[in-house]
């Protein structure tokens, strides 16, 4: 079969990826760039990037979707942000005292977040939702979070780690402290309430992800909070400038009580942010008279070249209206993969989902259900096409170009696709073992 006799190979990211693992458990830092979420024998090792671009160890090049784990927004090496971090590389990158810049990233930031009164910045987004977490349970002298069950990851910390089936290692009484509630349905979020009435400090969600919140659907959760006397807490990490400068808090006009921002904030440099009302964020400073929350001390939270990435970034949206572009440029790319997978029969089976400025897709096997084995097979034909996608998340350095080619591989790897469907077994076309979720208890 056509499957079998595939030439594509990466002998020098297979043997770089041997290293890694020798070394790093996983052969990544972040399991969600393990080559286990790739075809057997084509996890591409990557050597750089420009733009819309990467180049891995082997020499190919690839156009790239989901950038740095929808990190890097603007593209690799965005002129505008690295210009303003080999500024700060020449005057020092950390101090004993606090650095001027850490003044004026904070006021660039509250400018744009103009519903938070206060932000401290941090190196990752598990720290910033942590921090959220604890203040929440201070200010309200309750132990029980409740996260949006329909939400992927929040933190790397056990309060939402020992939810998932990679729980190893941590105490079941501290898991037991985090319950959930689905998203968009308001009357199952205020029966958990009313269950644990007086015992969850808070809620927990990303105000919108692969679905638009039902309508006043965000209004309610925070009625909900204000009535059971609970914080609301949105994590905007993925939604953060992806959907306004502001975050989906600025486009729905729902005013949290935290919010938490990374990703796309530092395009690729580690910056994340906690941001909120003054009366809670202050209970992390020295201008208050109740007890000290231990809040986001760290040693490297605010190096000056972040911060200063951090600031070029929000310039760059505001003054280029990337966000506007960003969604541009999803609706061209979900239009041509939807009218591939049509012409090839298989729009049934391809899926694209989600706000144009952040589109994932989904492979359904012949009976409709999810299909690890038939991802396998897609990701694999786009490989081989020059696209590395696992997800179709644009970044603003894509042109018309990238999208025209991006589709043509779909359109090749969905004919691959019909063919594994009319015999129902994919395996000739997946070169070795499927692909594998993330979060599963066994390696």
């Amino acid at each position: 079969m056509a499957g079998e006799s595939e030439e594509f190979a990466l002998p020098l990211s297979r043997a770089a990826n041997e290293r890694l693992h020798a070394m790093v458990p996983g052969g990544a830092h972040t399991y969600a760039k393990g080559d286990d979420q790739y075809p057997e024998g084509l996890a591409p090792v990557i050597s750089h990037g420009r733009g819309a671009h990467v180049w891995d160890v082997d020499g190919n090049r690839y156009v790239e979707y989901g950038s740095g784990l929808r990190s890097v927004s603007l593209g690799h090496a965005h002129p505008r942000v690295t210009e303003a971090v080999r500024r700060e590389l020449d005057r020092g990158g950390n101090f004993v005292r606090p650095s001027i810049v850490e003044a004026e990233a904070a006021e660039r930031f509250l400018a744009t977040v103009p519903t938070a009164d206060m932000v401290k910045f941090a190196k990752n987004g598990s720290d910033a939702t942590t921090a959220a977490v604890r203040l929440a349970r201070a200010a309200t002298g309750r132990a029980r979070v409740a996260i949006c069950a329909d939400h992927p990851f929040f933190s790397t910390d056990d309060w939402f780690i020992g939810t998932t089936p990679m729980a190893a290692g941590i105490p079941e009484s501290a898991a037991g402290l985090t319950v959930s509630f689905p998203y968009g349905d308001l009357p199952a979020t205020e029966e958990l309430l009313a269950r644990h009435e007086g015992e969850i400090a808070c809620l927990i969600l990303e105000p919108a992800t692969h679905t638009e919140p039902p309508p006043g659907y965000l209004a309610g959760l925070r009625a909900l909070a204000d009535r059971h006397g609970c914080l609301l807490v949105l994590d905007e990490m993925i939604t953060g400038f992806r959907w306004s400068e502001a975050g989906a808090q600025g486009l729905y006009g729902v005013v949290p009580d935290l919010s938490t921002f990374g990703k796309a904030l530092g395009n690729g440099f580690a910056v994340a942010a906690l941001a909120g009302r003054r009366e809670l964020m202050e209970r992390g400073g020295l201008r208050h008279d109740g007890d000290r929350v231990f809040l986001l001390s760290t040693t490297h939270g605010a190096e000056t070249h972040a911060l200063a990435a951090a600031s070029a970034v929000q310039t760059t949206y505001t003054e280029e209206g990337v966000t506007a572009r960003l969604h541009l440029l999803g609706e061209r790319l979900a239009a041509g993969v939807r009218e591939a997978a049509a012409a090839m029969g298989v729009d049934d089976h391809v899926l694209v989902r989600g706000r144009a400025s952040n589109l994932v897709y989904a492979t359904l096997d012949e009976h409709g259900r999810p299909s690890q084995e038939y991802r396998t097979l897609f990701l694999r034909r786009l490989l081989a096409g020059g696209v590395l996608a696992p997800s179709f998340v644009v970044s603003a350095a894509l042109d018309e170009a990238d999208i025209d080619h991006t589709v043509e591989v779909v359109a090749e790897a969905c004919a691959v696709y019909r063919k594994a469907l009319d015999v129902g077994d994919p395996t000739p076309w997946m070169g070795g073992r499927a692909v594998k979720p993330v979060f599963r208890r066994r390696a």
